[in-house]
């Protein structure tokens, strides 16, 4: 990948997978709640697919915002697989890394480009993923380790 818009295909194709990958967990969810926070993030990777559409048609700027809390939660905790029956903590699990990754590829490729519009939006990239980690990281900390 080396122009803006290979990198922007490669994110417009990743938040679709990702939108997949949610909608396919609430399939499976073995409650209503966890239903409704995995189908709210499988929309949620469907508006930023359209956001990256509009950056690449150029209707809209995608730019690093400010620094996004990293709770490092995820960083702790083993691999979690998705079967038939996942539990809401393996689900946030397995969200929480995936979101992770995301985030380390468009981080480690920012940082291998000068200066200029190509890094730019990486960076934001970036963020967008770290906030999207963030809510499953906060979600992990509120329903999981609050009740243990």
């Amino acid at each position: 990948m080396n122009t803006v818009d290979e990198i922007l295909d490669y994110a417009i194709d990743q938040e679709q997978q990702a939108a997949d990958f949610y909608a396919d967990v609430a399939k499976h969810a073995e409650t209503a709640g966890m239903k409704k926070t995995m189908l709210d993030f499988s929309e949620e990777e469907k508006r930023h697919k359209k956001i990256l559409q509009a950056v690449k048609s150029g209707d809209h700027e995608l730019a690093p915002e400010q620094e996004v809390l990293d709770l490092k939660i995820s960083d702790y905790l083993v691999e979690a697989e998705v079967s038939e029956n996942l539990s809401y903590q393996n689900a946030l699990i397995i969200a929480m890394k995936r979101e992770r990754a995301a985030y380390a590829l468009y981080s480690d490729m920012a940082s291998k480009l000068p200066a200029g519009q190509l890094r730019k939006i990486l960076e934001g990239l970036a963020k967008e993923e770290a906030k999207h980690k963030l809510f499953f990281e906060t979600e992990y900390d509120e329903r999981i380790l609050t009740d243990n």
